[in-house]
């Protein structure tokens, strides 16, 4: 698999992620499952908000300032919250070339999410952060064998393809991204694989009507619009 850096790339979130004071430490990642242990007997809460280090081996770990963005999705996993390349039992972090992929792709899945619960109209804040990714990540992007992966709904292949790839210890895919298919999109599948310091950017807040998301702001624009959203 060919090695691919992009010195940028663009994820965007939900504002309720906590920082995690043990991934900006200087201590030895390797140690990370002693520590958390220590300080969940005294504090319950830290293991939570640390998640399941397991997941992620001690080589694969970072720390170090922001480290706490970039360990988050992959400590925090759960078949819960399937994705496109995995079924949920670990962590992805997504991103994309460019700012609109990371727009596009989070619209679709606040849509899914607000209509699947039936959400009454309401407006949900986000940011953005931004990294260089390097890794030998499997690029899928013209190549037919893989084009299932990109079915628009549909994740069993994809999912298949992430799960083989990740217990190889693979780095991750690049693949076009469905929801702004003129850029592409990536799935990290370790932390090891950012580029520290994550820059926290953009604020945005999604407006939802009760059916769609309609427009998106971005806190700290001179003009102060709501942009429409398609």
């Amino acid at each position: 698999m060919p090695a691919i850096t992009w010195k940028k790339s663009y994820r965007i979130i939900r504002t309720v992620y906590p920082p995690v004071d043990l991934f900006e430490d200087v201590a030895d990642p390797a140690d990370w499952d002693l520590l958390v242990s220590a300080e969940a007997k005294l504090n319950p809460r830290v293991r939570d908000e640390a998640g399941d280090l397991t997941l992620v081996p001690p080589h694969r770990r970072i720390a170090g300032p922001t480290a706490s963005m970039a360990m988050a999705p992959f400590t925090h996993a759960s078949t819960a919250r399937p994705s496109r390349f995995s079924d949920g039992t670990y962590g992805v972090y997504y991103c994309g070339e460019t700012w609109e992929v990371a727009l596009a792709e989070t619209a679709h899945h606040f849509e899914r999410f607000m209509r699947a619960t039936n959400e009454p109209p309401a407006d949900a804040d986000y940011r953005e952060l931004i990294c260089g990714i390097a890794g030998n990540f499997l690029d899928i992007r013209q190549n037919p064998t893989y084009a299932a992966c990109h079915a628009p709904e549909t994740w069993s292949a994809s999912q298949t393809l992430g799960r083989t790839l990740h217990a190889n210890d693979g780095d991750g895919i690049i693949y076009t991204s469905v929801r702004w298919p003129a850029a592409s999109a990536a799935a990290v599948f370790w932390p090891n694989l950012l580029r520290l310091p994550i820059t926290q950017a953009r604020q945005f807040r999604y407006r939802w009507d009760g059916s769609r998301m309609t427009q998106y702001f971005v806190h700290g624009e001179a003009d102060r619009v709501w942009h429409s959203w398609p």
